[in-house]
C-alpha cells in the first residue's frame, strides 16, 4: 500500500474504530498492529464480496426455487441446506490440522474462494445448458465441492483475523461486512424481485454468475492482506493432532459448553425453511420470494453494525439476546399458523416474523463468532475452530432429522421445537464465561 493511501486508510480506520490512535491494539504483534487499517479494509471488502454472493446463490431460498424452475425433483431440493452447511462443517477438523501446518494462512482463504467462484459459475452453466434431475444432480454436486472450499476459508478467516485484526475491533469488523452486503442485496432484491413476474432460466445464470464473480473479486482483494507468520507447533502429525483436538470438547469444560450453546442457537439457522414453507400455504406468489430476500437483507442492513458494537462489548449477551428473539419467532409463528392455517394472506403475515428471526440469525451469527475468536489465541484458536465446527457439522444432521420429523406432523410443530431447542440455547448461553 502506497503512503497516501495507507495514511487515508488510518484515517478512516480511526473514525470506524472509534478510537483517537487507529493503530492501537494489544493483543497482536507491533508489526501487525502496523498493518491493521490496511488489512481491516481488505477483510471488509472481501467479507461484504462473499456475504453478496452468499446472498445471490442462497440455498435456502435462490437455489431451491431455481431447481424447482427448472423441474428437478423435490428430494433434491431437500438436499441443499443439509449439503450446503454440513459439507463446509464436518471435514474441519481434517482441514485444521493440515492449515495449521502452515505459518500462513491467508493463502488457504484466497483459494478456497476461488474454488467456491468456480463452483458457482458451473451451477451457472448447469443452469443454462441443462434440465430436470440433470440440473439437480450437477447443482447438488457441485454445493459439496462448493461447501468442502467454504470449510477451508472457515478455518483461515478466523486464525487470519486473530493475527491481524485487535480483539475489540473483529465484532465491528463483521457487523460491517453485513451491514453493507444487506444494504447492497436490499438493493438488488427491490430492483430484480420487486415487479417482475417468474425469473427467467437466464436471469437465473446470470444471477450466478455475478455471484461467482464476487467470489473471485473477493479472492484477489484478500490476497493483499499483509499477514505476518504464526504458529506452527503440533502441525505435522495430522492423526495425533486430530485425536488431540478432538479430546477439546471432553477436556475443555469452558469450550464444551459454548458448543453445546452454539448447537442449541441452530434454531436461529434451521427454521427459515420453514417460515418460508409456512408462507407458501397461503400461496405461490413469487413476489413473496422478493419478501423474503428483501426482509433477510434489510434485517442484516439494519442490525449487524448494531450486534457487531455489541459484541465488543460482550459477545455472550449477543448470544442470549438473538437466541431469545429467535425462540420468540419460532413460537410464535408455530402459533400464527394454528390459529390461521388456511388464510390466503398469512405468507404477507409471516414475512415479518421472518424479518426479526433474520435479525435474531444475525446476532446470534456475530456472537458465536466473536465469542470463538476471543476464548483463545495462536493454535489454540485454529483447534477451536476446526472442532467446533465438526461437532456442529454432525449435529446439524442429527437436528436437521429432528425437525424433519416433525414437519412430518406440521410445519407448525417443527417451528415450536425449533423454538424451544433456542430456549435451551438461552440458558446454556447464559452459563457461558464472559470471553
Amino acid at each position: 500500500m502506497t503512503a497516501p493511501t495507507a495514511a487515508a486508510a488510518d484515517r478512516l480506520y480511526a473514525l470506524v474504530a472509534n478510537e483517537e490512535d487507529a493503530r492501537l491494539c494489544a493483543d497482536i504483534p507491533d508489526a501487525a498492529c502496523r498493518e491493521v487499517p490496511g488489512n481491516f479494509f481488505r477483510i471488509l471488502a472481501s467479507l461484504v464480496m462473499t456475504s453478496i454472493g452468499d446472498m445471490l446463490a442462497s440455498p435456502k431460498v435462490v437455489l431451491a426455487w431455481l431447481l424447482g424452475t427448472v423441474g428437478a425433483p423435490a428430494a433434491l431440493v431437500s438436499w441443499l441446506v443439509p449439503v450446503r452447511e454440513s459439507g463446509s462443517l464436518i471435514p474441519q477438523l481434517l482441514i485444521g490440522a493440515w492449515v495449521r501446518r502452515h505459518a500462513r494462512r491467508a493463502r488457504f482463504w484466497v483459494l478456497g474462494s476461488m474454488a467456491q467462484g468456480v463452483c458457482v459459475a458451473g451451477m451457472a452453466g448447469a443452469v443454462w445448458w441443462l434440465d430436470g434431475a440433470a440440473t439437480g444432480w450437477v447443482v447438488v454436486a457441485l454445493l459439496v465441492a462448493f461447501s468442502l472450499a467454504r470449510g477451508f476459508c472457515s478455518v483461515a478467516m478466523k486464525d487470519v483475523q486473530g493475527k491481524t485484526i485487535p480483539k475489540a475491533r473483529r465484532g465491528r469488523l463483521g457487523g460491517l461486512a453485513s451491514t453493507i452486503a444487506g444494504l447492497a442485496v436490499l438493493g438488488l432484491g427491490l430492483a430484480l424481485f420487486g415487479q417482475s413476474p417468474e425469473p427467467s432460466r437466464a436471469f437465473y445464470a446470470l444471477l450466478l454468475l455475478a455471484a461467482a464473480g464476487l467470489w473471485i473479486a473477493a479472492a484477489a482483494v484478500f490476497s493483499q492482506v499483509e499477514e505476518y507468520e504464526g504458529e506452527t507447533a503440533g502441525g505435522r502429525e495430522v492423526l495425533g493432532e486430530l485425536r488431540r483436538s478432538a479430546g477439546l470438547l471432553v477436556s475443555d469444560a469452558p469450550f464444551r459448553r459454548f458448543v453445546i450453546t452454539r448447537a442449541l442457537l441452530m434454531c436461529s439457522a434451521l427454521s427459515a425453511p420453514f417460515f418460508v414453507v409456512l408462507a407458501q400455504r397461503g400461496g405461490s406468489d413469487v413476489r413473496l420470494l422478493g419478501a423474503f430476500l428483501l426482509a433477510s437483507s434489510l434485517a442484516s442492513s439494519v442490525s449487524a453494525s448494531f450486534w457487531g458494537w455489541m459484541a465488543d462489548d460482550s459477545s455472550r449477551r449477543v448470544m442470549i439476546h438473538g437466541g431469545a428473539i429467535a425462540a420468540t419467532a419460532c413460537i410464535a409463528t408455530a402459533a400464527l399458523g394454528w390459529l390461521i392455517p388456511d388464510s390466503s394472506w398469512l405468507g404477507w403475515v409471516v414475512i415479518p416474523a421472518y424479518f426479526i428471526l433474520s435479525i435474531a440469525h444475525a446476532g446470534v451469527r456475530i456472537g458465536r463468532k466473536t465469542y470463538l475468536v476471543d476464548m483463545a489465541g495462536g493454535n489454540k484458536r485454529t483447534d477451536y475452530v476446526a472442532v467446533s465446527n465438526t461437532a456442529i457439522g454432525f449435529a446439524l444432521l442429527a437436528v436437521g432429522g429432528l425437525s424433519g420429523l416433525a414437519s412430518l406432523v406440521s410445519v407448525e410443530t417443527a417451528l415450536a421445537v425449533l423454538g424451544t431447542m433456542g430456549v435451551a440455547g438461552v440458558i446454556s448461553a447464559s452459563a457461558l464465561r464472559e470471553a
